[in-house]
């Protein structure tokens, strides 16, 4: 992996965690940032690289969609290959892996050629390597890589995307996003949960989260929602590790005509969270998406990065699980429709909003796919991936060599 944005963190420590669930200490699950552990300046500061872009839309923009056809992607990665290669022939010898598993779409093209030379030449054993896509519906093409043994994807609009970028339908599995497994256990009822968190159990709750760095316009939603809905309503807000943002919140004015504020830093406990209340507002990151499709509560969409995140908005509308608007006084206006204000068509069409969303999570996602990863871990696949790569080149060789001596 590599932690350019919490995404593909989270979905690493998602596999991890059902790995040990699952098969206990069957097998060690090691987390490698490749990039920043194992390549060379300026190769390892891929993740403050990536900060920097999406900051500044256009440069992200520019650098995606130049980078994403095949075109200009194969080659590129070949000649970054030149120089990174050894810190990835170094990580190989380091964990001696039976299974590679990528979670990043920069981590297929490279990693697999070393491995196929290694296998080939007698330097690693066949090992199987897996792809799995953390991006719902608009990915890089970087993610598919013909050389996977197998690729894992979200959604059939990931699955197209893989067929149309040469990958075999054998080789493409649909589970769903792997999301840490607390998702998959029951919840106590919301009442409950609501008691358990401090919040209050008779007004309607919304959860307005801001990612690990507490990112967008947290601020300016809760006032608009506080000048909105006043005292008729609670909100929980996810800061994330911004503590300036905490600190802010918690000195607003409380008490009669404004709303009840619920102020957190970084929560390990999101699920807990998100069954406490009634709607989410959130950036249209395919995680927190698929937390709150498996939760069953509507989303409402309050911005995007660039390029990867676009495709998740028409997903979320198209599907009537919720609605996408960046406008604080606006997604306090929508959430006083949802929450408060609305008639009895509206509050029929809310509730239905989040039973479709429940309709379209996947919570045991993560487990079917450590399930055919612990397969892939116990036994090579000489039918796609870098070992068959290998046993097809010294096919060749093989095969060139014989041709040379009958000549």
């Amino acid at each position: 992996m590599s932690n350019t944005g919490g995404g593909h963190k989270a979905s690493a420590e998602a596999i991890q965690a059902a790995f040990q669930e699952r098969y206990g200490k069957k097998y060690e699950i090691f987390i490698v940032d490749l990039w920043k552990e194992h390549t060379p300046a300026p190769f390892n500061s891929m993740p403050d690289t990536y900060s920097f872009l999406v900051k500044n839309a256009f440069l992200w923009r520019f650098t995606y969609e130049v980078t994403n056809p095949k075109l200009i992607h194969v080659p590129y990665l070949s000649a970054v290959g030149s120089f990174v290669s050894r810190g990835v022939h170094e990580a190989l010898d380091k964990y001696h892996p039976d299974l590679v598993v990528s979670v990043h779409p920069l981590m297929q093209h490279i990693p697999i050629r070393v491995m196929a030379e290694r296998i080939r030449s007698g330097a690693m054993p066949p090992t199987n390597f897996a792809t799995v896509v953390t991006d719902f519906t608009t990915c890089h093409n970087t993610w598919f890589c013909p050389g996977a043994t197998r690729c894992f994807v979200p959604t059939d609009y990931c699955r197209q995307l893989a067929l149309e970028n040469d990958m075999a339908p054998e080789q493409i599995i649909l589970h769903g996003l792997p999301i840490r497994p607390s998702f998959s256990r029951p919840l106590p009822s919301r009442a409950v949960l609501r008691r358990t968190l401090g919040m209050a159990t008779g007004l309607p709750a919304v959860l307005l989260v801001g990612g690990g760095e507490g990112m967008g316009a947290l601020e300016e939603t809760v006032s608009q929602l506080d000048a909105r809905l006043g005292d008729k309503c609670q909100v929980v807000v996810i800061c994330g590790r911004n503590r300036s943002l905490q600190e802010r919140l918690r000195a607003r004015p409380k008490g009669t005509g404004h709303v009840l504020l619920h102020v957190c830093g970084f929560v390990d406990n999101i699920h807990e969270w998100m069954g406490a209340c009634d709607a989410i507002i959130t950036k249209a990151g395919p995680g927190t998406i698929a937390e709150a499709l498996i939760s069953g509560i509507p989303i409402l969409l309050n911005g995007n990065v660039p390029c990867q995140e676009e495709g998740n908005i028409p997903y979320v509308i198209d599907n009537r699980v919720g609605t996408f608007e960046t406008r604080p006084d606006r997604i306090a206006s929508i959430i006083a429709s949802w929450l408060i204000e609305g008639g009895e068509e509206q509050r029929a069409e809310f509730v239905a909003m989040g039973r479709r969303a429940k309709a379209l999570g996947r919570p045991k996602a993560v487990y079917r796919i450590v399930d055919d990863l612990a397969a892939l871990a116990d036994e090579p696949c000489f039918d796609f991936g870098p070992a068959a790569a290998a046993l097809l080149r010294q096919r060749n060789g093989a095969a060139a060599t014989a041709e040379a001596a009958a000549v």
